[in-house]
């Protein structure tokens, strides 16, 4: 089998054309319990604690057996990042566009949240699989109707979902830990409250701020994006 024939295989297992494996004794696996096995171990390590032994090890099975469902570990994680995103929000006709991207970015980011792993991922170029068009789909069709041009449609939807793969780290109400970046404490510590001074005194502010849900950078960032949209389309 060549190079351009395992690349082919891979991708129609990623759009489920090719589930089975071609040959062999009766299965004891499915391409679904490899790839839900490969996602959990992901979750819970990382991925870079994934490969085709461990991943063989975890399910009981020999390192080899793998390969007749899955051709690479390449092919496994396509597999695994579309299985991670899941299918898109169900999104009604009548909804309108903003409502209607607030439920999309709100349920994108969500994806990221579950499984970050996934979100170093994305931003490399590969085959989209039929869950990410999906969310693409979604995406496209709620700005139907806006009055934005085709390529201003999929720009948008580009805009906003760059705004939820930057965002996904960041978000302090999901993730306090990774909200202390820096503090007034780190800056006294090093003395460097006057190198900083519109920091210190941001910071200072905000720790005698009661936040609100609304406060929150992610609310507050996709608010903003979406003001601009609307700008953009009451323009037109």
């Amino acid at each position: 089998m060549t190079d351009r024939d395992v690349q082919s295989r891979g991708v129609q297992l990623l759009w489920g054309s090719a589930a089975r494996p071609p040959r062999g004794p009766k299965p004891t696996l499915s391409l679904q319990r490899i790839v839900d096995g490969a996602v959990e171990l992901a979750d819970s390590e990382g991925l870079e604690a994934l490969s085709m032994q461990r991943l063989a090890a975890e399910l009981g099975a020999g390192t080899m057996s793998l390969y007749r469902y899955v051709p690479s570990k390449d092919d496994l994680i396509s597999l695994m990042l579309d299985a991670a995103i899941g299918a898109p929000p169900e999104i009604g006709e009548r909804t309108g566009w903003r409502s209607a991207m607030e439920t999309w970015a709100r349920a994108n980011v969500s994806v990221f949240e579950r499984h970050p792993w996934a979100l170093t991922l994305v931003t490399k170029p590969r085959v989209m699989g039929p869950n990410e068009v999906a969310y693409l789909e979604a995406g496209l069709a709620a700005l139907r109707g806006t009055g934005l041009d085709h390529a201003e449609m999929l720009n948008t939807v580009l805009l906003v979902n760059g705004f939820v793969r930057g965002s996904a780290p960041f978000r302090p109400e999901r993730a306090p830990g990774r909200s202390k970046m820096v503090s007034l404490e780190l800056l006294a510590e090093h003395g460097q409250q006057e190198r900083f001074p519109t920091v210190a005194e941001v910071l200072s502010a905000m720790a005698e701020h009661r936040p609100r849900e609304s406060d929150a950078p992610f609310e507050y960032g996709l608010r903003r994006v979406l003001d601009g949209i609307a700008a953009r389309i009451e323009s037109l």
